[in-house]
């Protein structure tokens, strides 16, 4: 693994490093990955696929469609590369190697930056009715930022535990017709795919997409430090 894509220095970016070289692969720069797109990359970043096994799937993939005869469909989604990026995974799993880069690796953003992020996420959330337990839990860990910057993967648990808290607490909000209204897009957009997943890569892909989508329509910030930038 080159020292470009070492952990953490790029790991916050997975998001955009994605896009770009799925972007660059299809070979349309101007081309938008969709809300499903979306959705499947924080499936794989909550599932610890490591970027470099997206990147190489995506590869993997597009080398595969490239051989095909009948190349009339372009390839339109990241769904398409999903078997080939868990394969990709799964022969990556348990390197020690990769492993202990985690630990050397200086934080990819400076710790004013991160101050700043869960400050900015607090405010948010202190405006909004009903997640004033949320706020408090940010505010606690910016006076502990400076302490938790040397483990940004504590940090990030401790984010991702109140936002599945806040995701709890939308979700209890959200009224019948909004979740009849995202179920329906999302059978739209996953039916070309579905017989290219696992079972469980759908059900994954169907929790990600559902909580995107919840949050986006309640107003609330994601909290991941991937969202930091």
């Amino acid at each position: 693994m080159s020292e470009e894509r070492d952990w953490p220095s790029n790991y916050f970016n997975y998001f955009t490093e994605i896009e770009e070289h799925f972007q660059r692969a299809r070979g349309t720069g101007m081309f938008l990955v969709s809300p499903l797109d979306w959705a499947l990359i924080e499936a794989w970043k909550n599932a610890g696929v490591p970027l470099e096994a997206v990147l190489r799937g995506i590869d993997a993939a597009f080398e595969k469609w490239r051989t095909r005869k009948n190349r009339t469909q372009m390839v339109n989604g990241l769904a398409y590369c999903s078997q080939a990026v868990m394969a990709e995974a799964e022969e990556m799993a348990g390197t020690a190697q990769a492993r202990a880069k985690r630990q050397e690796t200086a934080p990819p953003f400076p710790l004013e930056a991160l101050r700043s992020y869960l400050e900015d996420n607090a405010r948010t959330l202190e405006g909004l009715d009903g997640y004033e337990e949320i706020a408090a839990g940010l505010r606690k860990l910016h006076a502990e930022a400076a302490e938790l910057y040397a483990d940004l993967e504590q940090m990030e648990q401790r984010l991702t535990a109140l936002e599945e808290k806040m995701i709890a607490i939308a979700r209890t909000r959200q009224t019948e017709e909004a979740l009849f209204r995202a179920l329906r897009e999302l059978d739209q957009q996953l039916r070309p795919y579905r017989g290219k997943m696992s079972a469980p890569q759908v059900a994954m892909l169907e929790k990600q997409y559902l909580e995107r989508r919840l949050l986006e329509d309640a107003g609330l910030p994601r909290l991941s430090l991937f969202y930091l930038g």
